[in-house]
C-alpha cells in the first residue's frame, strides 16, 4: 500500500514539474520578444500603428493556433500539444527578430502566432490537469514559471542590448533554452496521452456533453474577462519598454527596465496567490487584484520619472497576477467543459491579443502612448465590476 501511495504521489509531482518547465520556456520566448519590439520596431523604421499592425498578425496566429490546439488536446493528449506547441515557438521565435522588412516580420510573425495559440492552449489544459489532481489551487504557480521564462527572456534582452550583442546571437541563446526545457519535459508529457476529454469525464465535470444554458452564459463572460485581462497584460508586455523610452525619454536598455519590474512582479505575485485564492476565494482575487491594476496604471500614466512609472508597472503585474489562472482554472472546471470550451476561452482572451495592441497602437498615433493606457485602466475596472464569474460552481 505505500509503495503505491508513493507511486501515487510522484506521478502527479513529475506532472506538475514538466508542465511547469513548459511555462518557462513559453515566457522566455514571449519575454525576449517582448524586450526586442522596440528595436524591431527601429530596424524596419516602423510607426507605432505599423508595430501595432505585426502585433494583429501574431494575435490572429495566435487565436487560429488556439482553435486547432483545442481539437488536438482532445483527441492527442494537452502532454503532446503543450510540448509541439512550445517547442515550435521556440523555432519560429528567430525570423521575426533579424528580418529587416515590415512585411516579412509581419509574415514571420505569424507563424510565431500559430505556435504561441497551440502552445498556450496545450499548457494550460495540462494544467489544469494536474491542478484536478492535487484538489487545490495551484493554477497561478504555473503561470508563475511563465513569468519567470519572461524574466529571464526580458533580462536576457536587456543584457545583451546593454552589451552590444547582435540580435541574432541572442535569440539563438533564448531558442536553445526553450527547447532544452521542453526536451526536459517531453517524456513525461507525452507518456501522459490520455485525451482531455478522458480526464474531464474522471474528473470534477460530468462528462463532455454541451454545457447547459447557464454554463454557456458563464463561459461566455469568463471569456470576456480573459480578453480584458489579457488585453491589459499585452499592453504592459507590448508598451511598457516603449512607453518608458517615448515618455520619460528612457534609454532601450533601461526602458526594457519597466517590462522586467512588471514581469517580476507578476513572477512574486503568483507564486503567493494561489494560498490567497484557497483562503479569500477567486473572486475577491479578480476584484481586488483588479482595483490594484487600475491604480498601478495611474501611476504609470502620470510618473515623470522612471522609477515612479516602474513602481506603477509593479503594482500592475501584482494585480494582475492572480486573475488569468482564476478565469482558466474556472473555465476548466465548468460542468461540460473539454479542451475545446477552453480553448474558446483562452482564444476569447487571445482576441485581445489580437486587438489589443493595435488598438493601443492607433491611440498612441491619435493621441499618445500615455494616453492610450486609458483602455486597459477602463478594461480593468470592468473586470473589478464582474469578477463574481469565477465562483466556483
Amino acid at each position: 500500500m505505500s509503495a503505491v501511495s508513493a507511486v501515487s504521489h510522484r506521478q502527479p509531482t513529475r506532472h506538475r514539474v514538466a508542465t511547469a518547465a513548459v511555462f518557462v520556456a513559453f515566457g522566455v520566448v514571449l519575454g525576449l520578444w517582448a524586450a526586442y519590439l522596440p528595436v524591431v520596431k527601429h530596424a524596419i523604421g516602423a510607426t507605432s500603428t505599423m508595430m501595432g499592425a505585426v502585433l494583429l498578425v501574431l494575435g490572429v496566429g495566435a487565436f487560429l493556433g488556439m482553435q486547432i490546439s483545442g481539437y488536438a488536446v482532445d483527441r492527442f493528449g494537452s502532454g503532446r500539444v503543450a510540448t509541439l506547441g512550445v517547442g515550435a515557438m521556440a523555432v519560429t521565435l528567430v525570423p521575426p527578430l533579424i528580418l529587416s522588412t515590415w512585411l516579412t516580420v509581419a509574415a514571420s510573425a505569424l507563424f510565431l502566432g500559430l505556435a504561441v495559440g497551440i502552445g498556450e492552449v496545450g499548457m494550460n489544459a495540462s494544467a489544469v490537469e494536474v491542478e484536478r489532481g492535487y484538489r487545490r489551487p495551484i493554477m497561478a504557480s504555473f503561470h508563475g514559471m511563465f513569468s519567470i521564462g519572461n524574466v529571464i527572456g526580458a533580462l536576457l534582452g536587456v543584457g545583451a542590448l546593454a552589451a552590444g550583442i547582435s540580435v541574432l546571437a541572442t535569440a539563438a541563446t533564448a531558442t536553445l533554452i526553450a527547447l532544452a526545457m521542453c526536451c526536459a519535459a517531453a517524456p513525461t508529457l507525452v507518456r501522459r496521452s490520455t485525451p482531455y476529454a478522458a480526464t474531464v469525464a474522471d474528473g470534477t465535470t460530468d462528462g463532455i456533453e454541451a454545457p447547459a444554458a447557464q454554463s454557456r452564459w458563464r463561459l461566455v463572460v469568463l471569456g470576456g474577462l480573459a480578453f480584458l485581462l489579457l488585453l491589459t497584460e499585452g499592453s504592459a508586455m507590448d508598451w511598457s519598454s516603449l512607453h518608458a523610452q517615448q515618455h520619460l525619454g528612457a534609454t532601450p536598455s533601461s526602458g526594457a527596465l519597466a517590462l522586467a519590474c512588471f514581469v517580476s512582479a507578476m513572477t512574486v505575485g503568483r507564486f503567493s496567490i494561489d494560498r490567497v485564492a484557497e483562503h479569500v476565494g477567486p473572486v475577491r482575487v479578480v476584484r481586488w487584484g483588479s482595483l490594484v491594476c487600475v491604480t498601478g496604471l495611474v501611476v504609470v500614466t502620470q510618473a515623470t520619472v522612471l522609477p515612479i512609472a516602474c513602481v506603477g508597472w509593479i503594482l500592475l503585474g501584482l494585480g494582475l497576477a492572480g486573475c488569468v489562472p482564476q478565469v482558466f482554472t474556472a473555465a476548466g472546471n465548468t460542468p461540460g467543459a473539454s479542451a475545446t470550451v477552453l480553448a474558446r476561452v483562452v482564444g476569447a482572451g487571445y482576441l485581445a491579443v489580437l486587438a489589443g495592441p493595435a488598438v493601443v497602437g492607433w491611440l498612441a498615433d491619435t493621441l499618445s502612448l500615455n494616453g492610450a493606457f486609458i483602455l486597459p485602466i477602463a478594461a480593468m475596472v470592468i473586470c473589478a465590476g464582474a469578477a463574481k464569474v469565477v465562483a466556483r460552481p
